[in-house]
């Protein structure tokens, strides 16, 4: 029998449900597989048995002779009635009406989790109210994405013509009698190319991804050119293949990756090895045969200075304030901070007038004077300069902090007893919101729905104002903190993991599925620096960013261990071992890791991967390679949708973008590669937050590093 049950769908879990298989729902043992899975991921709560009403209709009062025929009519109605119910209620206890049941509730599940994913009711909306939309309007995803043109293919053309005429002069020069000692076209014309590339700034072609697709081709064509005019029989004299050596290294040290280093380090050995032993001999003896030795020190000289202007820039940006968690000393402070936001505004989370989604970076000036800002489960909050909170957006369960339930539709400032300042806030990206706060002194705070006991206070009682957390945490100097969806995080300085929350799939780490109403001292490790709590997963970075464990829920890989099986103590992610991680998130059903190098390294399941599909699956961390030739600096994830900040404070986004999350100027999706976000070039954003469907970035410097800084040498 199927008791009286609470239905409440996660948004996160849509996705799984979309892959299920269908037909098992035929079966009675299918039904009950995936009926189970609903209670278990307690999006289906039973709800205690109603007591039976047994009592039946009102016997006549027999004082008199005989009844009335109104009377007999009413109780033959109520005799009547009751048996009706009575009957509904047997059948209802059925095994056939249980699975029946259960049945419909497995379909309503699926069918909810399809219409959310292909279904967009703003656009329906916006075609009904416009007749000609059908005619006039224009495909979105064609304008972003636009062919080439006939005037692109022309220049293409073009480049490529010049080019191969260009090869095929040079290796005619070589074939024609040379008209004087030292005179050659090709030798004039590389000598040329190698005072134009001395000449550019360091690293000028390290960023690939700023170069347009003709010009890394022509420049793959000119490094083919290159390699084979060093080759002894080429055709070129010694000091043309000298020269060609010069310009390839110089090529090499511009792109700056150890891969081009190497590709001239083998093509250098491979003229090497077909010169005979009479030919090198004679090369030794000329100085045209060989580098010269202010090319080379050129060469050296600058990849030195550019690693130092890296180093350099990676210190300004990680280590802007080495000593604020022991000294709480006051934040840089930007001069003025321009905060943008796209996405969902369904609940005012973006404090614009109308509750549209806004489909690409808008400029809002009600968080000018932000700090530090945390986009949540359609709510977000402001930190100040000054370390004060400001909320807006969503205002069920308290999670606002504001004393009440209500929405707001602009920002709101919490009050915080006793009163501090506030350093960092974590907010939940899904389940029913809850967030918590540290302070320039480590002390925790925390608010909202209480449910598991995930605000640490002893209790599962909603928390409608922000309460400090009291118990273990007491004198600890807290250093980072983790909203989950039904779980909670915190970090000391000294290397402490506390959790607390549901602790269903051992989300804890500490080797059971109990729940913890108050912080829990995770035991199996130490030195840990930061930590992320996803849907019903934790992923930990340890202070040296040489180990990240992982442990809970491990369905569709994401917790990076090669299978889906639950992890209930923590566990090293081998497949990053070896590499130095400057930070962690954990998402719904993916998980990211960002390198001091600045890859981004992804797993789970769905378009969060970044690989071009939102079906994938990677057991592993896998290498985003849309990003590899991009300096990623800092990452965020929401419950479905990630943002990636570059070196050269550029945005890209991946992941569901149904409410314009990902800032495309559209809400079509999923994007399952990243995509630089529209509307910001030439912007300085220095900060990003991923909310559950709706982003931030803005331009006021960051307090601190979020990960440790790592020489990448």
């Amino acid at each position: 029998m199927v008791p009286p049950v609470k239905l409440k769908w996660l948004e996160h879990l849509n996705s799984s449900w979309i892959t299920e298989d269908s037909e098992s729902i035929a079966t009675r043992e299918g039904v009950s597989v995936l009926y189970a899975k609903l209670v278990s991921n307690k999006e289906v709560v039973p709800l205690p048995q109603q007591v039976l009403c047994l009592k039946g209709p009102q016997l006549p009062d027999f004082e008199r002779e005989s009844l009335s025929s109104d009377e007999q009519d009413h109780y033959l109605d109520a005799l009547l009635s009751s048996q009706l119910a009575l009957a509904k209620m047997v059948c209802s206890d059925s095994p056939f009406a249980g699975a029946l049941r259960k049945r419909l509730l497995v379909l309503q599940r699926v069918f909810y989790a399809l219409s959310n994913k292909y279904h967009d009711k703003g656009k329906v909306k916006q075609q009904q109210h416009s007749p000609e939309s059908s005619s006039g309007s224009t495909d979105v995803h064609s304008v972003s994405e636009r062919p080439r043109s006939s005037t692109d293919a022309l220049i293409e053309m073009g480049v490529r013509t010049g080019l191969s005429l260009l090869f095929a002069l040079l290796r005619q020069s070589w074939m024609m009698p040379v008209a004087g000692p030292g005179l050659s076209l090709c030798n004039d014309v590389i000598y040329t190319a190698i005072e134009v590339v001395s000449s550019l700034p360091p690293l000028s072609l390290a960023n690939e991804s700023k170069i347009p697709p003709m010009g890394l081709d022509c420049l793959s064509q000119v490094t083919t050119f290159l390699k084979g005019v060093t080759i002894p029989n080429s055709g070129a004299d010694t000091l043309g293949r000298r020269l060609a050596s010069e310009l390839l290294l110089g090529l090499a040290a511009q792109r700056g990756a150890l891969r081009y280093l190497l590709e001239w380090i083998e093509m250098a050995l491979g003229a090497s090895a077909v010169v005979n032993t009479m030919e090198k001999t004679k090369l030794l003896q000329s100085p045209e045969g060989m580098i010269s030795f202010d090319c080379f020190m050129s060469i050296l000289t600058q990849m030195r200075r550019s690693l130092v202007c890296r180093m350099a820039s990676d210190y300004s940006r990680t280590c802007a304030s080495p000593d604020s968690i022991q000294t709480g000393d006051a934040p840089i402070v930007s001069e003025t901070c321009e905060v943008y936001v796209w996405g969902s505004n369904s609940s005012h989370q973006l404090v614009e007038g109308t509750q549209e989604k806004i489909l690409q970076p808008k400029l809002a000036p009600s968080f000018s004077d932000a700090q530090t800002i945390e986009a949540g489960q359609y709510c977000t909050f402001v930190i100040s300069t000054d370390g004060s909170v400001r909320a807006c957006g969503k205002g069920s369960y308290g999670r606002l902090g504001l004393g009440d339930s209500n929405n707001q539709s602009t920002l709101k400032k919490l009050t915080f007893e006793p009163h501090r300042s506030i350093k960092k806030v974590s907010s939940s990206k899904g389940s029913d919101g809850h967030t918590l706060a540290f302070t320039t002194e480590g002390e925790v705070f925390s608010w909202g729905d209480g449910d598991y006991g995930k605000l640490g206070h002893g209790n599962s009682s909603t928390q409608k104002y922000p309460k400090l957390i009291q118990g273990p945490l007491q004198g600890k100097v807290v250093v980072c903190v983790s909203a989950g969806y039904r779980h909670s995080a915190a970090v000391t300085e000294d290397g402490e993991l506390y959790t607390w929350g549901e602790g269903d799939f051992g989300r804890l780490g500490h080797g059971d599925s109990n729940s913890r109403n108050i912080p829990t001292l995770v035991k199996d490790i130490s030195n840990v620096g930061e930590v992320s709590c996803g849907s019903s997963h934790t992923i930990a970075l340890s202070k040296d960013g040489r180990t990240v464990w992982s442990f809970g829920g491990g369905d569709n890989g994401k917790l990076g261990h090669g299978d889906t099986n639950r992890v209930y103590k923590p566990k090293v992610i081998e497949a990053l071992q070896g590499m130095f991680i400057r930070k962690v998130c954990a998402g719904s059903q993916s998980s990211l890791a960002l390198t001091s190098t600045g890859q981004v390294y992804a797993w789970g399941c769905g378009a969060c991967l970044g690989c071009g599909s939102s079906e994938a699956t990677a057991l592993r961390p896998k290498l985003i390679e849309e990003l590899a030739a991009t300096r990623i600096v800092d990452i965020s994830i929401g419950d479905s949708h990630c943002l990636a900040l570059s070196h050269d404070n550029e945005v890209y986004a991946w992941g569901n973008n149904s409410m314009g999350q990902c800032g495309q100027g559209n809400s079509t999706g999923p994007i399952t590669k990243p995509k630089k976000v529209s509307g910001l070039d030439g912007i300085a954003i220095q900060q990003i937050s991923a909310g559950t469907s709706h982003s931030l970035a803005w331009t006021a410097l960051p307090r601190d590093s979020s990960g440790a800084w790592v020489s990448p040498g």
